[in-house]
């Protein structure tokens, strides 16, 4: 597994929680990928990393199929679920 070498960004809120709930869920971003492909929604692997790394921002229809394909919540993946 690589280690991030730069700090996170503040580019997006999502972006750690999306490579955390990845992580725990055994995904592998190649995989993810191609889920949110079906889900029409096209990134290549560079896009995602940036997402993760919280240096690129995330589109109202990217985070809608994040939440979708990650079956998470919006709310949670934007920090706001429990207010």
């Amino acid at each position: 597994m690589k280690i991030r070498k730069q700090e996170l960004g503040t580019r997006n809120l999502v972006g750690a929680r999306v490579e955390l709930t990845r992580k725990k869920q055994g995904i592998k971003q190649r995989e993810l990928l191609a889920r949110l492909q079906v889900e029409g929604i096209d990134l290549n692997a560079s896009a995602l990393s940036k997402i993760e790394g919280q240096i690129r921002m995330v589109t109202d229809f990217e985070l809608l199929a994040l939440s979708k394909v990650l079956n998470v919540s919006v709310e949670w993946l934007l920090g706001c679920e429990g207010r």
